[in-house]
């Protein structure tokens, strides 16, 4: 028998230290990169961050000193894309020329089962 009263399966997040846990592992991936590859964070021209969060978003380039144009941002038109959102996003920012050959593009991801993980692109 099913209790009606049972509400245990439904899906609940802790927003709060979900976003908490986000900014530290954003930040700790971006800096792991940087540094496994000898560059600071004055080296950036474009971070492309997972289209999850834009508050996390603006916190992160906040914390590294990065102006408007260099973090490219596509949330607000799509919503959440899930696994895409950083492809969608980088096709976008090279696609309205905000990338340049020899730009230092970071890519930066936290995402379900608090997963992490950043990739370094010299373009």
């Amino acid at each position: 028998d099913k209790d009606p009263n049972d509400v245990s399966y439904f899906p609940y997040m802790n927003g709060q230290f979900v976003f908490k846990n986000a900014v530290v592992r954003f930040s700790e991936v971006i800096i792991e990169g940087l540094k496994a590859n000898n560059l600071e964070s004055t080296d950036i021209d474009m971070l492309i961050p997972h289209q999850a969060n834009l508050r996390i978003s603006q916190f992160i380039q906040k914390k590294f000193r990065l102006r408007d144009d260099q973090v490219y941002n596509n949330i607000m038109q799509y919503g959440n894309t899930t696994a895409a959102s950083i492809p969608i996003a980088l096709t976008e920012a090279w696609e309205q020329g905000k990338i340049k050959e020899g730009d230092l593009v970071v890519l930066a991801a936290f995402g379900s089962g608090f997963t992490w993980g950043s990739a370094i692109i010299r373009w």
